[in-house]
């Protein structure tokens, strides 16, 4: 089974077991630094998508605000693709 992961520019198809790890996903030397062209690894990036991923287990709910630069699309999708489910993203810069 294989995720496809938008970078707006492309699809990227990417093998499930290895997106099972968000902190792998999110290092510099993980999965989207390798396929998303001047990725680059933001703390303030894994910390939120950790937290989305929490949020997203316990199904619960979150609402995080982070400013520009952070990485807020992929801490997003990244968590919500892994889960398999249904979410709602709302941004002012990103048609999701």
């Amino acid at each position: 089974m294989s995720v496809i992961i938008p970078d707006f520019y492309c699809f990227i198809s990417i093998t499930l077991p290895y997106l099972l790890d968000i902190d792998s996903i999110f290092s510099s030397d993980g999965v989207l630094s390798h396929h998303i062209k001047g990725f680059r690894a933001r703390s303030q990036q894994l910390e939120m998508a950790q937290a989305i991923a929490t949020t997203i287990t316990k199904n619960q709910v979150l609402v995080a605000e982070a400013g520009t630069g952070t990485g807020k699309t992929f801490a997003y999708l990244v968590p919500a693709l892994l889960a398999g489910g249904k979410v709602i993203i709302s941004t002012g810069t990103k048609t999701l």
